[in-house]
């Protein structure tokens, strides 16, 4: 083989190579799952300072402490049927209360994508920083309210990428 040939081979090689060095930094973005056919309506929103408090009754306790002020939004929500809220997060927690329809509610971190119903009546918690999808299923409206806590100016909703485990 000449020289000159090795030098090519040599050339073409290292080009190669980079091109691989390079591609492999290329970061593609996430991208989020948008909702369709959600229509929320704010019910009512207040601001409170910091809360310190405890409750008994028998065997059931609660508590809930926060440092600095929160938002508390309580929130109807009606979601046409084949709507989806998409892959999102709370950054604080919520409570959820089906009032008509059926919702169905996929958490990513469930590697087999199962379907959880909630039926009319059916209440969900969600802790901060949860990601799921919360979607309708049926040929009826959803509707449901929901009452969540977060810090004061704090959005309600982080949208997600998919986790990748569920078809949608």
């Amino acid at each position: 083989m000449t020289r000159l040939r090795k030098r090519v081979l040599a050339a073409t090689g290292m080009a190669t190579v980079a091109a691989l060095v390079a591609t492999a930094f290329v970061v593609v973005p996430a991208l989020a799952t948008p909702a369709s056919g959600e229509h929320p309506t704010l019910l009512a929103k207040a601001q409170f300072g910091e809360i310190k408090a405890k409750a008994i009754d028998g065997d059931w306790k609660a508590e809930i402490e926060t440092e600095g002020a929160s938002d508390l939004h309580v929130v109807k929500v009606t979601i046409d049927p084949g709507g989806t809220l998409g892959w999102h997060s709370h950054p604080g927690p919520r409570f959820l209360i089906v009032t008509s329809g059926t919702a169905t509610n996929y958490e990513a971190d469930d590697p087999t994508c199962t379907p959880h119903l909630l039926p009319a009546g059916s209440g969900l918690f969600e802790p901060a920083g949860e990601v799921h999808n919360l979607r309708n299923e049926t040929s009826e409206p959803l509707v449901y309210t929901t009452v969540q806590l977060v810090a004061a100016g704090a959005p309600r909703r982080i949208d997600e990428p998919s986790p990748g485990n569920c078809p949608f």
